[in-house]
């Protein structure tokens, strides 16, 4: 006889920022079942709430009186909020830098202890596509954006060796409906696997500070989540079913970092202001 697994009992609320992104959208339907009340923020227009269990809120994360109102009443953060592209420097530092440390400050002072950090595969972009990294891999940012993620990171190892605090960083790949060039063939993450990794992340007890590599069940990857095997994440998408599509696309130049970089375009953006 056969049972079937039980949904995790939901938290009570959670807070999900950069609610009006790409990834926030998807998330605000999907992350419904696991909380009572999920309450959404994003310095751009949002749909407003759909029913008592959605509270919508505006928020500047480079406001820090702003984000700790913000936390205030949560049980665990989902921080998807900030810059999501490479920007002049300036650009990424309110958003990225200072507002992923009033999150985790809002965090200490209201007692949540569990935060999944939308970290990214940016955070190692300059490591040649050659090579298979673990988390343990040394960083090799590729970018102002992929900086502002590996100070996401230690800003996640500090508050939990300090504070108790406890992460999840997820370095997403690339998460669309489906990969859009050669180089996503390897990164694509299916917004079904993203789903179990964000439930994984969100459950699974003494995490401590955990960095795992978001993808799917991809024929050919970069990266190796032995350190992260405590999750529990088993992708179960591939995005072999867009090999033929992708592959009818004209191949880059042996000089683009698309064909060289794990970070792809993200090594070759800027340099601003000139």
């Amino acid at each position: 006889m056969t049972t079937t697994p039980t949904a995790p009992a939901p938290f009570n609320r959670l807070l999900l920022t950069g609610a009006a992104g790409g990834l926030g959208k998807v998330l605000r339907e999907r992350l419904r079942p696991y909380a009572k009340v999920l309450r959404l923020s994003d310095i751009a227009d949002m749909a407003p709430a759909k029913d008592p269990h959605e509270e919508v809120l505006a928020c500047d994360l480079s406001d820090k009186q702003a984000v700790h109102q913000l936390v205030e009443g949560v049980d665990a953060i989902l921080h998807f909020g900030g810059v999501s592209v490479e920007r002049p420097f300036e650009e990424v530092l309110g958003a990225n830098i200072c507002g992923v440390f009033h999150i985790y400050e809002a965090a200490r002072r209201h007692g949540v202890k569990r935060v999944i950090f939308a970290s990214s595969n940016h955070v190692i972009g300059f490591h040649k596509q050659d090579e298979t990294l673990d988390a343990r891999s040394p960083r090799r940012p590729d970018s102002y954006y992929g900086l502002s993620k590996s100070y996401g990171e230690d800003m996640a190892s500090f508050y939990f060796d300090r504070y108790g605090i406890e992460t999840v960083s997820i370095r997403i790949g690339s998460s669309f409906p489906e990969p859009q060039n050669r180089r996503m063939m390897s990164t694509w993450l299916s917004f079904d696997d993203l789903t179990q990794l964000l439930e994984r992340a969100l459950y699974t007890p003494n995490v401590g500070h955990t960095v795992v590599y978001g993808m799917s069940d991809n024929l050919k990857v970069w990266w190796d989540n032995r350190f992260a095997a405590h999750l529990g994440f088993a992708p179960r998408d591939s995005s072999e079913v867009f090999r033929k599509q992708v592959e009818a696309q004209p191949m880059p130049a042996a000089d683009d970092p698309a064909r060289i970089y794990q970070g792809g375009a993200f090594c070759a953006a800027g340099p601003f202001g000139n």
